[in-house]
């Protein structure tokens, strides 16, 4: 199609995704009045991350009333860590409330989007060949979406199941099946005690061991439940204590790694309380620094891999055959289904994106080959009027996501107002501006546990940059996105 078609369907701005970067910015432009916008989404329905995981055991990993919107409490979670169908049914709530489903086109999966120089406006395109030029383009997809699948020899040979924990395959009985489960991250300590007693057998191939602290869940009893709806200054109250306390988590990662010691002995008396044979203990035992790697929360996964039908192997796998899985040691171990609890990809999560900018310029390609920079993790130099919400070096290890989502709505919000007030078309990010960002942020990365606890992570790039985690208290980037400092944007078409 050309910029020039007159099917396109013309409004102010195009968001992508219904998770809860979507969803928010969507709600921020109906309370400012702006109807004047739709949102691209590929599945049916809304929920992102917590639409598509529906694995047994799925929960996450924040407190329920920190990982939600601050504009809207839920009162009746029912528990301490929510489960995914409760998040599930919160955002389809939050949907309905705001009827944004009357903004949303279901279906339909943006697949390229490019600026137009002359017009001073985003072109972008969808999966069922739909048209839509805007004046702002906000990416909501987050980067938890795109299963990692990794290459195994032979897999094409297995006669069994596969499926990834974010694509559970509910129609198959995995009761009385040999298993196969590959990997022990964050979704893998979930499922795992789940099916455990489930299956005949079950084969864990882990390739580092996770450290895991204990879960302090719990179900929330009814009065407080009542309390928070008659006094909602209460659970304001209680999310406020709760924010001060996973923000104190955050000196440990950042250039203290030595706080972080406590916390290992922590989880090492878990272990040792839950696992007695010391031959399992030494497999579980990390050899690198907390925080590292992603910190997993659980209860119930060490008692699991005691259970007669596990085995936990660290062996690597060599080879997949018709009815089986062999290690590099040699050994096979027959199976009826592989489930991969391998993660997500990350740091290229966007390389299947064709968002083209000023001079052509391909998004993806320079990501790609020079790392993913941006200015705050929301504006990219040469990607005029395009927004990203939980963008590269927003995630966390320490506190909610949705917080930082909340102060990136923020900021795209008043950088729309400014192009609005300025009267011009679009504002561009001072190349210098990103520049200054990313030397600030990448001077800590260095310092911080990520860089220095002796471990290789989905938070490091190919050439073991960090792309993926904020360093340091979301209490500063809230700050730091307070304003739009417009010294550090052009104005483009200013009339």
């Amino acid at each position: 199609m050309t910029s020039t078609d007159t099917r396109a369907e013309e409004t102010t701005t195009v968001i992508v995704g219904t998770g809860f970067a979507g969803l928010g910015m969507a709600i921020q432009l109906l309370r400012e009045g702006r109807t004047d916008f739709l949102v691209l989404e590929k599945a049916h329905e809304v929920g992102g991350t917590w639409r598509d995981n529906s694995y047994p055991g799925c929960a996450c990993d924040i407190q329920s009333h920190m990982y939600s919107f601050s504009h809207e409490q839920n009162p009746d979670w029912s528990r301490a860590f929510a489960p995914q169908a409760e998040i599930f049914d919160y955002l389809k709530r939050v949907a309905d409330k705001h009827n944004l489903r009357e903004y949303i086109r279901f279906g339909r999966e943006m697949t390229s989007a490019r600026w137009d120089e002359q017009q001073h406006r985003w072109h972008v395109y969808s999966s069922d060949g739909e048209h839509y030029v805007a004046k702002f383009l906000v990416s909501g997809v987050g980067a938890l979406h795109l299963p990692q699948i990794p290459p195994l020899e032979g897999i094409e040979r297995f006669r069994g199941r596969t499926f990834h924990s974010a694509d559970w395959d509910h129609d198959f009985d995995l009761r009385d099946k040999k298993v196969a489960v590959i990997g022990t991250g964050a979704s893998a300590i979930q499922f795992v005690p789940q099916i455990a007693p489930e299956v005949a057998e079950m084969t864990v191939f882990q390739r580092t061991p996770p450290w895991i602290m204990p879960k302090s869940d719990r179900e929330i009893p009814r009065w407080a439940r009542a309390m928070f709806r008659r006094l909602p200054a209460t659970q304001r109250a209680y999310r406020t204590f709760l924010y001060w306390m996973l923000e104190a988590r955050a000196i440990g990662f950042n250039g203290h790694p030595g706080l972080l010691k406590l916390a290992e002995k922590v989880a090492k008396w878990n272990m040792r309380r839950t696992i007695s044979d010391p031959q399992l203990r030494a497999k579980l035992t990390p050899d690198y620094r907390m925080g590292c790697k992603r910190v997993l929360i659980s209860n119930d996964y060490f008692p699991a891999l005691t259970r007669r039908n596990v085995d936990v192997v660290t062996d690597g796998i060599a080879e997949v055959r018709e009815h089986s899985v062999v290690d590099t040691a040699g050994r096979e171990y027959e199976v009826d289904a592989i489930i991969y609890g391998t993660g997500f990809h990350v740091t290229d999560a966007f390389d299947y994106l064709e968002i083209t900018g000023e001079d052509g310029r391909d998004l993806s390609t320079e990501w790609s080959s020079q790392g993913m920079e941006t200015h705050r993790g929301i504006t990219v130099e040469g990607f005029p009027n395009l927004f990203f919400l939980l963008g590269p070096n927003t995630g966390l290890g320490h506190n909610s996501v949705v917080f930082m989502i909340e102060s990136q709505v923020r900021y795209t919000m008043e950088a729309m107002r400014i192009v609005e007030r300025q009267g011009a078309d679009a504002l561009r990010v001072r190349g210098d501006a990103q520049e200054r960002f990313q030397e600030h942020i990448q001077r800590k990365l260095d310092k911080g546990v990520w860089t220095q606890g002796g471990c290789t992570s989905w938070y490091l790039d190919s050439k073991g940059v960090n792309r993926t985690i904020w360093p340091g208290f979301t209490w500063k980037y809230w700050l730091d996105t307070r304003k739009v400092e417009t010294s550090e944007y052009e104005l483009l078409g200013r009339r």
